[in-house]
């Protein structure tokens, strides 16, 4: 970064006292909490977040030092419950992602099961061939086999397991049948959520730096 572009004293001095702002703020809204999921902290939470996060930057450009402290992105978690609190439903709503690794073992497998069943009915006798369209055989193999199925067979499908997530979401009540159909997660209120569980490839290789670091031993900031 140039001479011309860094922030001057006064302003790694002014990132400083706001951080300051931002812990009273938070601390008071903690004292002052009236409940687990109280918005005031969830907003103190975040700003106190931001406020750290433009120090240090102001910090590192400045003086190139860093803090010795991280505090997690709103990103990083759900907001705060706004739900029932007695629900009488729930929703559970999947998105698991495949890459098509091997296309060759997923048209077999598609040919395979399809193999076994010797009188397809009309609409499979103008389906495309499933042994020459990924389109077909993806419909065939996931027509045949349950999600959770796929997911712990995945690799003998030919398919590379990508991101994951699964939330839980409540409700006061069941929605009315095929109410939602047309749009099944254009209605996920974040708000709603009990609680999620994600699974991705970057949490592995943030575990593999963190070990990388320890193995390192002490090291200077850059």
């Amino acid at each position: 970064m140039s001479d011309a572009a860094q922030p001057t004293a006064a302003e790694v001095r002014a990132a400083a006292e706001a951080v300051k702002a931002a812990l009273d703020r938070h601390l008071d809204a903690v004292e002052r909490r009236t409940g687990d999921d109280d918005p005031d902290v969830y907003e103190a939470f975040n700003a106190l977040a931001a406020a750290a996060e433009a120090y240090d930057e102001r910090l590192y450009d400045r003086y190139d030092e860093v803090t010795p402290f991280e505090i997690p992105g709103a990103d990083d978690s759900l907001p705060p419950y706004a739900g029932p609190e007695e629900p009488n439903a729930l929703s559970v709503l999947i998105r698991r992602d495949y890459a098509v690794a091997e296309p060759q073992r997923l048209l077999a497998q598609a040919q395979r099961i399809t193999d076994l069943d010797p009188e397809p009915d009309e609409a499979e006798r103008t389906a495309p061939v499933v042994g020459s369209s990924v389109h077909a055989a993806l419909g065939v193999l996931f027509g045949e086999y349950e999600p959770d199925e796929i997911a712990s067979r995945h690799k003998e499908f030919g398919l590379e397991e990508g991101d994951s997530t699964l939330w839980v979401s409540a409700a006061e009540e069941l929605p009315e049948p095929g109410e939602w159909l047309s749009t099944p997660f254009g209605h996920a209120d974040p708000q709603h959520v009990v609680c999620r569980f994600d699974v991705s490839a970057v949490f592995d290789e943030e575990e593999l730096e963190d070990d990388l670091d320890e193995e390192d031993g002490p090291h200077t900031a850059p």
